[in-house]
């Protein structure tokens, strides 16, 4: 559990800095939406959101509906790239996955957003933005369970 609640706090450094330019945002405190998962809720992931001035939020447990966006990034990863290919190993899944994480933050448009890539801020909603690396790494072991 330590390495990888160490992996969540390294992916929430990534998104920090790929969103704000900074692992300390300043201005008003953006929010960190997860499930009840043992490496959101460990002291190391949420002293690394104290020392990042970022406000945890958990979803009601058994209500996935909450956290719609990530559900909706997982259904789409899984619909336009995981089941689109038969992977033959763990490296030529990462590379499928990582180019289409790669043009889903560049490119693809979100109707949610005004047909804006989720690279580009809303102006509204902070909590929203790049898929970090925890998302990546997710996406991968369940692409290849599936």
């Amino acid at each position: 559990m330590r390495g990888r609640a160490k992996e969540a706090e390294r992916a929430l450094e990534e998104a920090c800095l790929a969103r704000f330019g900074t692992l300390r945002p300043d201005g008003l405190t953006p929010v960190v939406r997860s499930d009840n998962g043992l490496i959101f809720q460990s002291r190391r992931f949420r002293a690394a959101c104290r020392d990042y001035r970022l406000r945890q939020e958990f979803i009601t447990p058994s209500t996935p509906e909450q956290n719609g966006i990530v559900e909706r990034f997982f259904r789409s990863l899984k619909e336009e790239c995981v089941w689109q290919h038969n992977f033959h190993s763990f490296t030529e899944a990462r590379a499928a996955i990582i180019g289409w994480i790669q043009w889903y933050n560049r490119t693809a448009p979100s109707g949610a957003r005004l047909s804006q890539s989720p690279s580009i801020p809303c102006a509204t909603n902070q909590t929203r933005g790049l898929i970090s690396r925890e998302h990546y790494r997710l996406a991968l072991k369940n692409s290849l369970a599936a």
